[in-house]
């Protein structure tokens, strides 16, 4: 089983990030992190913290002459503000931004100081994670597993896709976007949007969808609610800072219409595979994997911190007042899209590793290709009347 730990303050000195579980013999270089850092810095209406900030990792532990060696991985980025920090005395935060960890944090954890909440809470911490799913794009490229995304909506601009598609160029094209968005007319208007919000002090949300492809089917499991790829996933995804929302595809829409048109028909081609004539599913029935790509979609609420104060309390005086503001985005749905692979990344290697077992690759490789598939020679059936037998 696959477990992450991060650790590092917004403006501390360091990120770290530590992946212990991967197996030995997984061929790996800094570069194949720095790629996905440099794509969670791009996106119009980042802010000025992105400019700063060149993202470089260093593998301090668990890769020797490019291969793991089963040991946990151990990464850092540094940051680049810290140096603007480290030797300044930090004024005191006593009002609490709506939306933000500062309140909540500070009423937990005893702080007499709202920074405290802040700098651990802030989203720069998702860099470390980026890094850690970087790390398990690498052990799932082993098995053609792949993760992409793009953004569906940004405030009230939405793009248009039509049912069904082939999500590869859809990757593709978002890669190419400042928005990452495939359409090219909602890209321009989503970027006006964030532009004449940035002007009228305010903030943007939206959604994004991801989708994995070439998953295997059989991982997770309906027997323990813990096990479910679908919670797992939930779980990483609505972990990721902003997020409000997380669903499986076209799940709220589908919640509204009927059973028959909703279910995806099964059907078996002439090499006795089992296919689906769709993929309402999402990829997952029964919280397994069926081999149809995994589509994730979540909500991100627009960024908490404002250039336009919001009505507060100063905390150290109980005076109604208005936020101060803190750098921050005008709209991070793009960026967090990556962040989100990241963690779709993690659940499905942490997924493969569960049911390949092994601590190498030489291990895994010959269990994987002798996984059961969703074909009629895999599934022989008894075709017999049995009874339960319990007492």
């Amino acid at each position: 089983m696959l477990r992450f730990l991060t650790a590092g303050e917004s403006h501390g000195p360091e990120l770290t990030v530590i992946l212990e579980g991967l197996p030995a013999g997984i061929p790996l270089k800094p570069a194949d992190l720095d790629a996905d850092l440099s794509r969670r810095q791009k996106s119009e209406g980042s802010g000025g913290r992105m400019s700063i900030e060149k993202d470089r990792v260093r593998i301090t532990g668990g890769v020797m002459a490019g291969l793991t060696t089963g040991s946990p991985v151990s990464v850092i980025i540094l940051n680049k503000d810290f140096q603007a920090w480290r030797n300044r005395n930090i004024p005191a935060m006593t009002i609490p931004r709506p939306g933000h960890a500062d309140l909540s944090s500070a009423v937990k954890y005893g702080y007499r100081d709202l920074r405290l909440g802040l700098e651990r809470s802030s989203a720069r911490e998702t860099a470390a994670r980026v890094a850690m799913g970087a790390l398990c794009r690498a052990f799932l490229r082993m098995f053609d597993v792949t993760i992409g995304s793009y953004v569906v909506s940004i405030g009230s601009i939405t793009a248009e896709f039509q049912y069904p598609f082939d999500h590869s160029p859809l990757f593709a094209m978002a890669e190419e976007s400042p928005v990452r968005c495939p359409d090219e007319e909602a890209e321009k208007k989503m970027v006006e949007a964030i532009r004449a919000a940035r002007q009228a002090g305010d903030t943007l949300g939206g959604v994004f969808q991801c989708v994995a492809l070439n998953v295997p089917p059989g991982l997770g499991s309906h027997v323990h609610w813990d096990r479910r790829l679908s919670s797992r996933i939930i779980a990483a995804v609505g972990s990721i800072p902003a997020i409000k929302g997380v669903e499986f595809g076209d799940a709220f829409r589908n919640a509204t219409l009927p059973g028959t048109a909703v279910h995806d028909p099964i059907v078996v081609d002439t090499a006795g595979v089992l296919l689906r004539t769709h993929n309402r599913a999402a990829g997952l029935e029964g919280g397994i994997s069926n081999g149809e790509p995994i589509v994730v979609r979540a909500a991100m609420k627009p960024i908490s911190t404002t250039l336009r104060g919001i009505r507060s309390v100063d905390l150290s005086n109980g005076a109604p007042v208005e936020t101060v503001y803190e750098r921050s985005d005008i709209c991070a749905v793009p960026r967090a899209a990556v962040v989100a692979e990241a963690m779709i990344a993690y659940v499905i290697a942490d997924a493969i590793v569960e049911k390949l077992g092994g601590d190498s690759m030489a291990e895994m490789m010959p269990r994987f290709e002798r996984l059961a598939r969703a074909q009629l020679e895999d599934l022989p059936m008894n075709d017999i009347p049995w009874r339960f037998g319990y007492e």
